[in-house]
């Protein structure tokens, strides 16, 4: 047997590695299994709403987002106070809420998941750690996580490129030269577009990515493209879902933040719900990880 020269041990090293990588996207098997999407329209888009609710009532998690909600207000103030160039940034870091969103609402998916199954105990949210697709759905929160970095880069920039690199001396002065100034007008216009586009692009490849890597042993990879067909096909419906998103997170954060709570919560369940609407249930006697592939449509 030929003995591996140390290059040629690093070269194999770095083949493995590249390999794994890609598995962790594509998944190890022969095929992809990709589920049908099914045509929604408004009343279920109500309806998964109206189950999120319901959820969010019998399984109040709202003390655990108050935990992480106290801290990130006070550090806000505290900065403020210190007058670190927080203030910019305030808008973009409130609004990657919806970024980073279909992530940390995991456990929220599996508490959902399991009530279905007529199991309400709020500790089974940690069952998720233990899902088939945990390297999916961390490589997943990863690319969401990149993208809420480059959204606060770009926001950072665009204030930066208006204003230049001064902090505001007050509250009140920042939202005078927003609001007062051709400079400010320019920022809330581009900054929204811009912030769309990122939104767009979160919606259309995690809407409902994230409740499928929970439910089904697929990889990261099926799971995007799975998210984009569902939109492809629901368009509108999507449209809605995503404007439904955005006006609730505006709506929860108005009370200094609190209200996110019980908004993130109710947001998350209903994505599960709708996820339930959208994505059809896989056939009976069907493994996901078969190499059989479903009907794309």
């Amino acid at each position: 047997m030929r003995h591996l020269e140390p290059r040629d041990r690093s070269k194999n090293g770095q083949g493995r590695l590249a390999i794994l990588n890609l598995h962790v996207l594509t998944g190890a098997g022969e095929s992809p299994t990709y589920p049908i999407i099914r045509k929604i329209g408004f009343a279920d888009l109500k309806d998964a709403a109206a189950k999120g609710i319901d959820d969010f009532w019998v399984m109040p998690t709202h003390a655990i987002f108050l935990a992480i909600i106290y801290p990130l207000v006070g550090l806000v103030v505290t900065c403020m106070i210190l007058r670190y160039d927080v203030m910019p940034l305030l808008f973009p870091l409130v609004a990657g809420f919806a970024l980073i969103g279909p992530f940390a609402a995991i456990g929220l998916y599996e508490l959902s998941r399991q009530r279905e199954k007529g199991v309400d105990v709020w500790e089974h949210a940690f069952r998720g750690l233990r899902s088939r697709s945990l390297v999916g759905i961390a490589a997943l929160g990863m690319v969401l996580m990149i993208v809420f970095l480059i959204w606060l880069t770009t926001a950072q920039w665009l204030y930066q490129s208006l204003f230049g690199y001064g902090s505001p001396e007050s509250i009140g002065q920042f939202l005078s030269d927003i609001l007062t100034t051709s400079e400010g007008w320019i920022l809330i216009i581009a900054g929204n577009g811009i912030g769309f586009l990122f939104a767009v692009l979160v919606l259309t490849i995690s809407v409902v990515s994230f409740p499928l890597l929970l439910d089904r042993d697929v990889s990261a990879m099926v799971a995007m493209h799975t998210s984009i067909r569902a939109v492809l096909r629901n368009p509108l419906m999507m449209a809605a879902w995503g404007l439904f998103v955005a006006v609730t997170l505006v709506i929860g954060s108005l009370p200094f933040f609190f209200g996110l709570a019980v908004v993130l919560p109710v947001l998350a369940h209903s994505t599960w719900h709708l996820y339930r609407k959208v994505v059809e249930p896989e056939p009976q006697g069907r493994g996901t990880g078969t190499a059989r592939s479903w009907n794309r449509t």
